[in-house]
């Protein structure tokens, strides 16, 4: 199947720059951007895809913006 026409592009979010909580692992950071991509191993599966950086510095993690909270 082709990519959808967002397909990699960055995506809105009211949480950008702003301190948030990745409920899935704990992590505190910054949300610093959100990805529309395809995240499927035998297909195509697209999700919105949120990128923190970690308070304590390091890697950025990614997470399904569902994920994320403010904090």
């Amino acid at each position: 199947m082709d990519a959808p026409h967002d397909a990699n592009q960055h995506v809105p979010h009211a949480l950008l720059h702003q301190p948030v909580r990745d409920i899935a692992s704990g992590t505190e950071g910054i949300l610093m951007a959100v990805v529309h991509e395809n995240v499927g191993t035998l297909g195509d599966h697209w999700m919105e895809i949120a990128y923190i950086r970690p308070a304590a510095g390091g890697v950025e993690l990614s997470t399904a913006v569902a994920n994320i909270e403010a904090t």
